[in-house]
């Protein structure tokens, strides 16, 4: 019997795509809305992430994760029958670890100022400068990715990974699919597969609604 997680975020976070890969690897698990500087409710983050970001998760061994990607990275390994996971030995093992690692460096990370340009930026002109830049810097990273890759049914191949639940969710952020499928237009066929699994149904639903005009 599997003991249960414990994964900290927000509705719409990027917790939610932890709690999709839990949900179909069939494992337990609760969910704590967190406050951080962008909203929610809840906990202090900085009681379980000194960062003060989510998402976290806390393992049934009592074991602390934080990081997407090494989350993502983390259950697949911990789950391969889940088939989430690509095993050392298969030859598109370098190929997962790479585009899971790119999502989390060249793309979540540019939320950290996004989601907040006064981080950064001194007055209201800069931020608009900002949100403007790593607008298209999400874009171009998107682009980068789609060519460089060779979908199957999924980013990489016939069956679902992490990868794709990673790229399905960040992707809904700004600037938001409408961008996205313009630009990524095969990563776009993909997305909208993890989209319609009925298996995530409920999950997105409760957790990352597709409300009207979501698409942007």
């Amino acid at each position: 019997m599997i003991g249960e997680f414990v994964v900290f975020g927000g509705r719409g976070s990027g917790s939610v795509v932890i709690e999709a890969a839990l949900t179909l690897i069939g494992a337990p698990y609760r969910t704590r809305d967190l406050v951080t500087p962008i909203g929610g409710s809840g906990d202090d983050a900085t009681r379980f992430n000194p960062m003060n970001q989510v998402p976290a998760m806390i393992t049934p061994d009592g074991e602390l994760i934080t990081e997407s990607a090494a989350i993502l990275l983390w259950l697949s390994e911990r789950f391969p029958a889940a088939g989430l996971g690509l095993s050392p030995d298969d030859p598109r093992r370098g190929r997962f670890l790479r585009w899971t690692t790119f999502v989390s460096s060249s793309i979540y990370s540019l939320y950290w100022v996004r989601d907040m340009p006064s981080r950064l930026a001194t007055d209201a002109t800069q931020e608009d400068v900002i949100r403007e830049r790593t607008a298209e810097r999400i874009a171009f990273c998107w682009a980068v990715m789609e060519t460089q890759i060779d979908p199957g049914s999924y980013l990489l191949g016939e069956g679902m990974s992490v990868l794709d639940l990673y790229v399905a969710v960040v992707s809904r952020w700004e600037p938001h699919r409408r961008r996205f499928y313009e630009i990524a237009p095969r990563m776009g066929e993909v997305v909208r597969r993890v989209d319609a699994d009925p298996r995530l149904a409920a999950l997105w639903a409760e957790r990352f609604p597709f409300k009207a005009g979501w698409e942007g």
